[in-house]
């Protein structure tokens, strides 16, 4: 009995330490993600790492990890002279692939979602004009026109779609006032727009758009997406 008390003291005491070394490695493999993530024409604020499933060693020995969830901040790119920030994008990623050495990583498929602060859409629109949450799924614009030396400021409640794939359509439903002659196509000018959705990550795609009270929120999947590099 004394013996067999023995061996399981040994073996709680190994397994303690295996955990031990085990979670170190993942925050050292999470340290070294976060420096390494690069998205190619954008610039990142900052990066967060989580590297999921037990026990990570083994995964790391087989060059594959199960499960990586990934938040990156104050994305910004330029697209037709403007540039747009992307608050945040959360994304997790299945079936990571590592490279020789370590040195980079691709995730068999992703999902996730990006969101756009009507501050940062406000700045990539016309100039003058600003965007909020309308309500019901809806942007409000407002933006300001010059009719015969007089400025009139009208506000549109907008829809907001995908184009392409790729490119963020801003469209007014109605354009209140539109009796004045030549009123409409004005307020259009000024507060119907597209922008173009950089600085995500290879591999991953744009899918379904919806504004929200905190933001406009674009949900993102894709395959073989590039995580580091």
């Amino acid at each position: 009995m004394r013996a067999l008390r023995v061996l399981l003291v040994v073996v709680v005491v190994l397994g303690g330490l295996f955990v031990a070394v085990d979670r170190a490695a993942v925050y050292f493999a999470e340290s070294e993600v976060e420096g390494r993530i690069r998205v190619e024409g954008a610039s990142i604020g900052s990066t967060d790492v989580s590297i999921k499933g037990f026990p990570f060693l083994t995964q790391l020995a087989g060059s594959q990890v199960d499960e990586v969830d990934v938040e990156l901040s104050g994305i910004e790119t330029e697209a037709g002279g403007r540039r747009l920030r992307i608050s945040r994008m959360n994304a997790a990623l299945h079936e990571i692939r590592l490279t020789s050495g370590y040195t980079g990583a691709t995730a068999a498929r992703a999902d996730g979602t990006a969101v756009i602060s009507y501050e940062d859409l406000t700045k990539a629109a016309s100039d003058g004009v600003a965007v909020e949450y309308g309500g019901n799924g809806k942007v409000k614009v407002t933006g300001t026109v010059d009719v015969l030396g007089q400025p009139i400021s009208r506000s549109v409640l907008s829809t907001v779609t995908l184009v392409g794939g790729h490119t963020l359509k801003v469209h007014a439903d109605k354009v209140p006032g539109g009796g004045i002659p030549g009123l409409e196509g004005l307020v259009r000018r000024k507060t119907d727009f597209q922008q173009e959705v950089g600085g995500l990550p290879s591999g991953l795609k744009l899918q379904k758009i919806q504004p929200t009270a905190e933001g406009v929120e674009i949900a993102v999947t894709g395959t073989d997406v590039e995580l580091a590099g």
